[in-house]
């Protein structure tokens, strides 16, 4: 099965064990997540994963961005 969650995310369960994935590729929408919050320089995340656009990682934040934001909904919400 696969869901497109925007323009360059999805999850697709024959890739990565269903893990939301960019578009075309098998890096790890959390992957990059991750290497953002430990203050890797986004030119160098660009640099080592060429595969990757800066406007795919845009659209990464924002999707966690509204994540967060539903989720902080639900449980203020009990």
């Amino acid at each position: 099965m696969r869901v497109e969650i925007g323009k360059h995310i999805v999850i697709d369960t024959e890739v990565c064990h269903g893990q939301p994935t960019f578009k075309g590729t098998r890096v790890l929408v959390s992957d990059i997540l991750e290497l953002i919050a430990a203050g890797e320089p986004i030119e160098k995340i660009l640099e080592e994963y060429p595969s990757i656009t800066k406007e795919m990682i845009q659209e990464a934040l924002e999707w966690a961005a509204k994540i967060i934001g539903e989720e902080y909904v639900k449980i203020s919400a009990r």
